[in-house]
């Protein structure tokens, strides 16, 4: 009688122990640093991009807290601004959608190319991951600023050893089904293609994040 309550003792004493040794894994804490094309312009926000990746890496048993830090006509430039207030302590990732401004406004690609990549060595030194999402120049610059801006982002991916989304609106762009009436903006059609295209990627970039936790 007596050893079957000292085992019984022993086995309430451990569970505890066993319950610490497993905590529930905190949610990663993402920030999506853009532009309108993130920010949702024009869309309610559960609509927005990252709203929907969010509920997306949600449906995959993958828990985010996410941060929409995109503001509407924002350049590289601005991004880098307000990179400080944007990107709180904490942070553990940041996904990079800044340049679309940039290019429709004919700012030296050499600009832009300084401002991005200010935003990820600052970020970096925070130790803090960073996706960059790609943009393409608009054809009505000519092909000499098309190729000096599309280059940016592929050459500071490499540069900085970070994962990289070539073309943000990939399967989306000049599609007027999923485009608003402006032609530039999204529709929730539209931001549904960008998350699912895009998944992958984020999906890797947040595999890495789990791992250095650790």
């Amino acid at each position: 009688m007596h050893i079957a309550v000292l085992m019984f003792a022993l086995m309430t004493a451990a569970a505890p122990a066993l319950a610490e040794d497993e905590p529930a894994a905190k949610p990663i804490k993402l920030v999506v640093l853009g532009d309108s094309l993130s920010a949702g312009l024009g869309l309610p926000g559960q609509e927005a991009f990252p709203a929907k990746l969010r509920k997306a890496l949600q449906d995959k048993g993958i828990t985010i807290d996410m941060t929409n830090a995109g503001v509407s006509g924002d350049t590289s430039s601005g991004g880098r601004d307000r990179l400080d207030w944007s990107v709180p302590d904490g942070t553990e990732g940041v996904i990079v959608e800044l340049g679309a401004n940039d290019a429709l406004r004919g700012i030296d690609p050499d600009l832009t190319r300084a401002a991005l990549s200010d935003i990820v060595a600052r970020l970096k030194a925070r130790k803090i991951a960073v996706m960059l999402c790609g943009m393409l120049a608009p054809p009505n610059y000519g092909a000499d600023y098309a190729a000096r801006f599309n280059s940016i982002y592929p050459e500071l991916a490499k540069k900085f050893d970070v994962p990289l989304y070539p073309f943000f609106l990939d399967g989306v762009a000049a599609d007027a089904k999923l485009n608003q009436a402006d032609g530039i903006h999204p529709t929730a059609a539209g931001v549904d293609i960008i998350v699912k295209n895009i998944m992958p990627t984020v999906e890797a970039f947040l595999g890495t994040l789990s791992e250095q936790r650790r």
